[in-house]
């Protein structure tokens, strides 16, 4: 019996010239490898692309092809192309699926595993909170007029 399969890896590009930061949008690039790594002949069909950016909506991308391609592919090729997608917020996440046949028309799928879209931070990274961190700004919270029972609601990433 044979095993189609195929392989996918990502690579991801922040497009400085179609952002508009810091409100956004913000525009990625991702160049796509797709690798027959199974031991029969396919072809890639279509694909389903889910994009979601940092405030969690959720963008849902399906269509024929890949940049109106259907590449056929024998064990062992593969095939590159690269796309873009713009997102509202600085930071969000991709995954996805192409629907693919194999030359004896026995459909599978082949997954593409969740890549980060991140803004390219040029600052150092901010150090872990600690818990006088956290206690000034519950104090802070207090003094804005938070309600005391709000502590559990107190979002340390808000301040």
């Amino acid at each position: 019996m044979s095993r189609p399969e195929f392989s996918c890896s990502v690579s991801v590009q922040y497009l400085p010239e179609q952002s508009q930061p810091p409100e956004g949008p913000f525009a990625f690039a991702y160049t796509v490898t797709i690798r027959n790594s199974g031991d029969t002949t396919a072809q890639l069909i279509a694909r389903h692309w889910v994009v979601i950016d940092a405030e969690g909506h959720r963008e849902d991308v399906r269509g024929l092809a890949v940049m109106g391609q259907q590449p056929l592919l024998k064990p062992g090729e593969q095939f590159e192309y690269t796309s873009w997608t713009r997102i509202p917020t600085p930071q969000g996440q991709m995954r996805g699926t192409f629907f693919c046949m194999t030359e004896d028309a026995h459909p599978f799928e082949a997954a593409v595993a969740e890549f980060a879209l991140l803004f390219p931070d040029d600052g150092p990274p901010a150090p872990p909170m600690t818990d006088a961190d956290i206690d000034l700004m519950y104090a802070e919270h207090l003094a804005n007029g938070g309600d005391p029972g709000d502590a559990e609601q107190c979002d340390p990433d808000a301040f």
